[in-house]
Parts: C-alpha cells; sequence; structure tokens
C-alpha cells in the first residue's frame, strides 16, 4: 500500500508533500454479486484497478495520480431494487455527487479527472457535458476498467456480472472474499427481440428476469492467476492513459484547408 497515491489510506500531512497532476475517481455501486462476491464488488475493484495504475503512471511516467475514495452509489436496473439491500442512486444524485467532488477538485488548482468506473449501469458522458460548460479548463474523463482490455484473450468464458472476469480479478486482489464453493451457476436470460439483443434499441433488463442468482455469467472457470493476468494488462493501459490526458492540448492540429479533401 502506498500512502503517497491512495487517499484511502493517506493523510493530510502526506498529501501537503506532493504536488499531484491528476485524481482519479473509483466509481461502483452497492449491489448483490451472485452469491460469492461482496456487495461492493465494483467499488472494491475499481480502487484497487485505480491505484495499481496510479502506481504505474508515477513510476513509468513521472504523472503523481491520487485515488480518491471509491464512490459505492450506482444506478441499478429494474429487478435489483428489490433485492435485500441493493441501493439505486438517481442521475440527478450521481450528478450531484460528481458536480461537488469537480467543485472541490477545481478549488484546489485540479485540473484534471479521470473516472474509473466499475459498475455497467453508471453512465457519466451527459454530467461531464455539463461540468464541461461550469469548468472550460478541466478535463474530466469516464471510462470502464473492465473495457480497457479485451476480456475474451484473457477468460475462458467472459460473461457480464459477478462472472469469471469480475471474479478472477477479487481473486487476485481479494482472494479472502471469494469462495467459489458458494457461487451460483450465472445462467442468463434475455430479450425475446433480436434487435434488442443486438443494441439496436436499450431499454433497461429486468434482473429478476434475465438471471436466477443475480449474476450473469458463470464464475465456475475463475483464477487468481487470470484475474492477475487481466489486471496487469489493463493497469498497463490505464497508465498510459494517465500519461496521455496530461499533454497540454488533447488534440490533433487541424489539417490545412488546402491539404484537406474534404
Amino acid at each position: 500500500m502506498d500512502k503517497t497515491i491512495d487517499l484511502s489510506i493517506s493523510n493530510y500531512g502526506t498529501a501537503l508533500k506532493y504536488d499531484y497532476d491528476i485524481a482519479l475517481l473509483p466509481w461502483g455501486a452497492t449491489e448483490p454479486h451472485n452469491l460469492h462476491l461482496p456487495y461492493l464488488t465494483d467499488a472494491i475493484l475499481s480502487h484497487d484497478i485505480a491505484v495499481d495504475s496510479a502506481a504505474k503512471a508515477l513510476d513509468r511516467y513521472g504523472v503523481r495520480a491520487m485515488v480518491m475514495p471509491p464512490v459505492a452509489m450506482g444506478s441499478q436496473n429494474p429487478g435489483q431494487r428489490s433485492l435485500k439491500f441493493c441501493v439505486h442512486y438517481r442521475y440527478e444524485t450521481q450528478k450531484a455527487i460528481l458536480e461537488d467532488i469537480v467543485a472541490s477538485l477545481y478549488t484546489q488548482g485540479m485540473r484534471r479527472l479521470l473516472i474509473i468506473n466499475g459498475h455497467g449501469g453508471n453512465t457519466f458522458k451527459n454530467m461531464i457535458r455539463d461540468l464541461s460548460i461550469d469548468y472550460p479548463d478541466m478535463v474530466v474523463a469516464a471510462s470502464e476498467w473492465y473495457k480497457a482490455a479485451p476480456a475474451k484473450e484473457y477468460f475462458d468464458n467472459p460473461g457480464d456480472h459477478a462472472d469469471e472476469v469480475e471474479t478472477s480479478v477479487m481473486m487476485h486482489y481479494h482472494p479472502e472474499l471469494v469462495d467459489l464453493r458458494e457461487a451460483g451457476e450465472g445462467r442468463a436470460g434475455g430479450f425475446r427481440s433480436e434487435l434488442l439483443r443486438k443494441g439496436v434499441a436499450w431499454i433497461p433488463r429486468d434482473w429478476g428476469k434475465v438471471s436466477c442468482d443475480t449474476g450473469i455469467g458463470s464464475p465456475k472457470c475463475a483464477t487468481a492467476e487470470k484475474g492477475a493476468r487481466f489486471a496487469a494488462a489493463v493497469t498497463d493501459i490505464y497508465a498510459r492513459l494517465i500519461d496521455d490526458l496530461m499533454v497540454p492540448d488533447l488534440y490533433l492540429p487541424l489539417e490545412d484547408d488546402a491539404d484537406s479533401d474534404l
């Protein structure tokens, strides 16, 4: 653990000693994850991925990031909100939280924030568009850690929720929190409409009709070794992204009119 880059274990005395280039904001949810993973899986994994990414960014590129405490306030689908202790946070609530975090960091001089999201129900694009009006000189970027690297290259049967991917990465970081003997099968259903399945249109899935144990995708083939390989690939990519976000101008120059085919 490195308290110079992880605010969850740091203190003001430590923070005063360093100049920080960027803040990383892990964001998750409070929801069941099959029968074998913690409710805070999305927050835990996004935080751990963020910390490893910050360490690599500092070591490889000299960029110092501070990882903020994870936000465990996620947006839930129908059928999830009725599950015991699963909490749904409205868009307006999440937006207010993000606005307050950005306002605080901006006042302190921070001009770069990267959200590392671990929950598929969370969507930040429109929030960030609004923030760009109020803070035009601050870059707020959103990402989903589990999409940073191609899961199919690291897992036998990646699924959607509490699956081989999440279970393996949790086994890598926190093996004491996982007991595969307790896991359900993660059998999943889906929409009758092929076009809905293909994503031509979107509606939220009713979790009670697509999952028998809140999982989607079997976790049975999960191993800590697979999780370690995937986490390493993801954090390599994030370290590079953190460095990329530090350039003063994020945009390539426009071509001269004379040289353009448009």
